[in-house]
């Protein structure tokens, strides 16, 4: 998949040349890490943040879309992420790893986006992680059921509407661990917070979906 259209951005925000296709490859063939693409990127190799690009785009784009419920409007906000990202690279300095410095980005820019708007995002569609899945599957004695099939169907549809239920940072947070897989501490360096108010929020986020399902699962 090609990088995002008009990115990046031509404004002078990074000093650049005209990269050249050897530019971002390594001579041996083995794929360069996040941090040695940042690096040359820094340098001014424009190439080298395209593979950023190619690299972490699908996941941006499905986690704003997550966060924003509404993907049709995913991609321009994303691009928005990328283009910010692109704007801060002199000052990321790899204390952290890139992706978790890129997804709070992607976090501020949505709800920044949300903000805007001044409107609640529509359709959004959470799946259950497989934890939950097992817990639930276990719960229901026939699953090849009909009746079994129409709860499964419920118990979606329930968790979707808790989680678009859930204030904004409980959100976030139960999509970044169970959507994203990332962990706790990188979380917390998403979301610009202390570990222990990750831990807080994704507890009371799971509370919150629990208190939900229990009138389907009891």
């Amino acid at each position: 998949m090609k990088p995002m259209a008009n990115f990046p951005p031509s404004d002078g925000s990074m000093q650049s040349h005209e990269p050249r296709e050897e530019d971002a490859r390594p001579a041996s063939g083995v794929e360069l890490s996040d941090l040695e693409l940042v690096r040359r990127a820094q340098r001014g190799e424009r190439g080298a943040f395209d593979l950023l690009v190619l690299r972490y785009q699908h996941k941006v784009i499905k986690l704003v879309a997550r966060l924003l419920r509404d993907p049709t409007e995913a991609e321009d906000v994303a691009q928005e992420a990328f283009v910010k990202a692109y704007r801060a690279l002199g000052s990321f300095r790899g204390d952290s790893a890139f992706y978790t410095w890129l997804y709070r980005i992607a976090v501020n820019t949505a709800r920044n986006a949300m903000a805007s708007r001044q409107r609640r995002p529509l359709d959004y569609e959470a799946d259950l992680s497989e934890t939950e899945q097992s817990a639930v599957e276990s719960r229901m004695r026939h699953t090849d059921t009909p009746e079994a099939t129409v709860l499964s169907d419920e118990i979606h549809q329930t968790v979707n509407r808790a989680v678009a239920d859930l204030p904004e940072d409980l959100r976030t947070a139960i999509i970044l661990r169970e959507a994203e897989g990332l962990s706790y501490e990188e979380i917390a360096a998403a979301m610009d917070c202390p570990v222990g108010t990750v831990r807080s929020r994704i507890f009371r986020a799971r509370e919150a979906i629990d208190r939900s399902l229990k009138p389907l699962l009891d």
